[in-house]
């Protein structure tokens, strides 16, 4: 059984989620503020995590980072719950770490959908511990690139964007997969994100970025450094 942590101040909408998590067959705790749920996470780390952006001790999308930083709790994956709906806000939440985005109202339905797909995705996660393509090395255990030897810096999604090219290296990813993967949704309007993420990628990989080529109106395919 799958361990929900919720993290919601608002107790009437942490009761609607903790109560229908558990109707569905989840384990689940919930919480009202930051420090209640690090006291939880030290004791015992959960298979998902529902967030709040709002908290009355500290802002969520902080709380990400930190979750992120740590190598107990760098895989979880991260739904934040917020009323914040502009593009903007989701796209910060989502590059600093989250993995799905859902804004306040929301249906009971649509909150055990997500929360069923991203376990799914969790769990299917390949169990190599390390992938590898010509001079770029993805770590998965210290959740770290290098190239030629050379520690590479990426955000949370740039990391996310080059696993799933390694992962299907030599296989064209198509832009609808990329989205839902490493964005959880397939709405191409987030179209613009994606591309911009794969042009600061391959700047960040240098000579290995050449890698990462453009199958025009289909996606992307990470292939020999040669054209």
């Amino acid at each position: 059984m799958a361990l929900i942590y919720v993290v919601e101040d608002d107790k009437s909408i942490q009761e609607i989620e903790t109560f229908a998590l558990s109707g569905s067959g989840y384990e689940t705790e919930g919480f009202g503020n930051a420090k209640a749920f690090y006291e939880a996470l030290d004791k015992r780390v959960p298979d998902l995590i529902l967030l709040d952006v709002m908290l009355p001790d500290e802002d969520g999308l902080s709380i990400v980072k930190k979750l992120r930083s740590r190598k107990e709790t760098v895989l979880i994956p991260i739904i934040m719950v917020t009323a914040k709906a502009t593009e903007i806000d989701k796209v910060k939440g989502l590059d600093i770490g989250a993995d799905d985005y859902i804004t306040k109202p929301f249906g009971v339905m649509e909150l055990i959908s997500r929360v069923k797909a991203m376990l799914r995705r969790s769990k299917a996660e390949p169990k190599e511990m390390a992938l590898v393509f010509g001079k770029v090395i993805l770590d998965k255990e210290r959740h770290s690139v290098t190239v030629d030897g050379e520690l590479c810096e990426l955000t949370y999604k740039e990391y996310e964007l080059l696993k799933l090219l390694m992962t299907n290296a030599g296989i064209v990813t198509t832009r609808k997969v990329i989205l839902d993967r490493v964005w959880g949704t397939d709405f191409e309007g987030e179209s613009r994100t994606l591309d911009m993420h794969i042009k600061t990628l391959r700047k960040k990989l240098g000579n290995a970025g050449s890698m990462i080529k453009t199958v025009r109106n289909v996606g992307y395919i990470l292939n020999e450094e040669k054209d």
